[in-house]
Order: C-alpha cells, then sequence, then structure tokens
C-alpha cells in the first residue's frame, strides 16, 4: 500500500517546526526603548545586531569563551551571545555604541586609540566595555589584578600589554 502524504508548505517550515514564534520584548539599550519580536530562545547578542543593527558588539565564539560580545545589563558585565533577548527585558542594556557622550568618545575609548590598544579591532568592543566596568568594579589596582579580570576577554592579535596601559590611564585618572 501506498501513502501519500501531503504538507502544506507556509515560509520557513524548519523555525515552526523548531519552536514558538516572536514573543514582544521592551528593551532598553543605551537609554533608548524598542519594542522587538524574537524568539524566546534569541540571544542579546543576536538581537542586538540583527533586530537594532547596533554592530558594534561582535560575534567571535557564539560560546562565551571570548568576551568579544561583552555588554553591561544593569551595569554589570554579561556575554550576550550567552544571554537570552527576552531575560533582559526591563532592565538596562549599555553597549559599545552607548559609551560615548554624543560625539565625544569615553576616555576608555581615547585610551584604546592613545596607546593602540587594538590591532584587528574585532576584540576592541568586548574588551573597552570590561575595561571600563574593570575599574568600576575596583579590581584595577594592579597588573595581575587587570590580567585576572580581563581574562574573559581574548585578543587573538596579543595586544594585552597595550590594553593593560590603557586601562591604567583610565584608572590613574579616575583615582
Amino acid at each position: 500500500m501506498d501513502l501519500e502524504i501531503s504538507v502544506a508548505v507556509t515560509g520557513d517550515t524548519r523555525a515552526e517546526a523548531r519552536g514558538p514564534g516572536s514573543a514582544p520584548a521592551a528593551l532598553t539599550v543605551n537609554g533608548t526603548t524598542y519594542l522587538v519580536g524574537v524568539e524566546p530562545r534569541v540571544s542579546l547578542l543576536d538581537t542586538l545586531r540583527e533586530h537594532l543593527d547596533l554592530t558594534g558588539t561582535k560575534k567571535g565564539c557564539d560560546q562565551g569563551t571570548c568576551g568579544a560580545c561583552t555588554v553591561w545589563v544593569d551595569g554589570k558585565r554579561v556575554l550576550s551571545c550567552l544571554t537570552l533577548a527576552l531575560a533582559c527585558e526591563g532592565r538596562e542594556i549599555t553597549t559599545i555604541e552607548g559609551l560615548a557622550e554624543g560625539d565625544e568618545l569615553h576616555p576608555m575609548q581615547k585610551a584604546f586609540i592613545k596607546h593602540d590598544a587594538f590591532q584587528c579591532g574585532y576584540c576592541t568592543s568586548g574588551q573597552i566595555m570590561s575595561a571600563v566596568a574593570l575599574i568600576g568594579e575596583g579590581n584595577a589596582s594592579t597588573d595581575a589584578d587587570i590580567a585576572e579580570y580581563m581574562s574573559g576577554n581574548l585578543c587573538r592579535c596579543a595586544a594585552y600589554p597595550n590594553i593593560r596601559a590603557a586601562i591604567r590611564e583610565v584608572r590613574d585618572a579616575t583615582a
């Protein structure tokens, strides 16, 4: 006996088969609230880049091991590739785009430029977000502390001495 199966195709059937559709979320990013529709399993990183066109935050490993995707949620460092967008509803998200005051770069951004604390630049936004938080957390008193508390941010180009110099400059200027 032959069995004929017919399936109605409406759009991307793979997405329909994998899970629920979009859920509305109000995300406050860099002081602006955005209403977005995202699937519950979508990361904050993908939401920032693909839905809000905030591409300063980079997707490095997409596994939480490189730190390129570091942003702040309620002032604390998070890896946006491991953070669900919907979990950030009602919280303040800050990305690299939110550090500058208009056209005036944040002191850490200026220090990174001054000390050539980047080579390819891919990790730079995550490095800067972590560096600013590091000083705010009070964990930048020694080079060993800086190395330890920045260890979640990898630089393939090995610009670590320059990154530490930039952090020291901003730390000393704010002390």
